[in-house]
């Protein structure tokens, strides 16, 4: 047998053996350990933790989901925000809701940032306490309210239900107070916060794919009718009840 003949016989036993090796491990269970999830991105804004468990809103939107849009979706915004304010103290010792309400006085060049990273950090920080458990339906002055601007609690719903499923691509379906204090229905393409519109937001439901793809797919419409179940209206009415203080 010549050098050449060695050496491929060699490298072929070689090959075969981690062959060998890697049908058992896997056999035994074994995995390869996970990489390390990477290191938030350190600044001012943090990601808010939960008021409540990963799958405390089942049956209506699924743990898994809950775990990507919070610890994923939510952080990469927070990431990126922090990114961007970097090196400029006169923004990063203001409040996300700040930022994104007086964009105009935030600087050219990470305006774009602010406007879309901090828009998703405010919309994503006002959503997740406006969700849980709490009633079925708003009680007092909202309700009232309610009442008043569309004839009834169902009317509402409907209108709402037809803003959000009518968004085009991604963006927000909204229950707002506007500037002259009145409660409006409206929506904002991508992160744009109706804090931008000078709006107070009461309610929204996030209809980008990332909030509801794993469990509905592509039917927005089931996802927005779940969503009800799983509005916190408690919560809700607190927040009306502070935009009316603040008017």
């Amino acid at each position: 047998m010549n050098r050449r003949m060695a050496i491929k016989q060699m490298s072929g036993l070689a090959s075969a053996v981690l062959f060998a090796a890697s049908r058992v491990s896997r056999a035994a269970g074994f995995q390869a350990p996970a990489a390390a999830a990477p290191a938030p991105v350190a600044g001012p804004f943090s990601v808010p933790a939960l008021p409540y468990a990963y799958d405390a809103l089942e049956p209506y939107f699924d743990a898994e989901t809950m775990h990507l849009h919070h610890d994923k979706h939510h952080q990469a915004y927070v990431d990126k925000l922090n990114a961007a304010v970097a090196g400029h103290p006169e923004v990063a010792g203001k409040t996300v809701e700040e930022l994104v309400a007086n964009l105009s006085a935030v600087p050219e060049a990470i305006r774009t940032a602010v406007r879309n990273q901090g828009g998703g950090h405010a919309n994503h920080s006002f959503w997740w306490l406006t969700l849980g458990k709490g009633g079925a339906a708003p009680t007092g002055e909202l309700a009232k309210a309610i009442d008043t601007r569309f004839s009834s609690f169902s009317g509402f719903q409907d209108k709402l239900t037809t803003a959000a499923t009518g968004v085009f691509g991604s963006g927000w379906a909204w229950l707002v107070l506007s500037p002259a204090g009145t409660l409006e229905i409206e929506t904002t393409p991508n992160q744009d916060s109706p804090l931008t519109l000078g709006h107070k937001p009461v309610l929204g439901i996030d209809v980008w794919e990332h909030a509801y793809y794993l469990k509905y797919k592509n039917k927005r419409a089931d996802y927005v009718k779940a969503y009800f179940s799983a509005v916190n209206w408690d919560a809700v009415s607190a927040k009306f009840a502070d935009g009316k203080k603040a008017s």
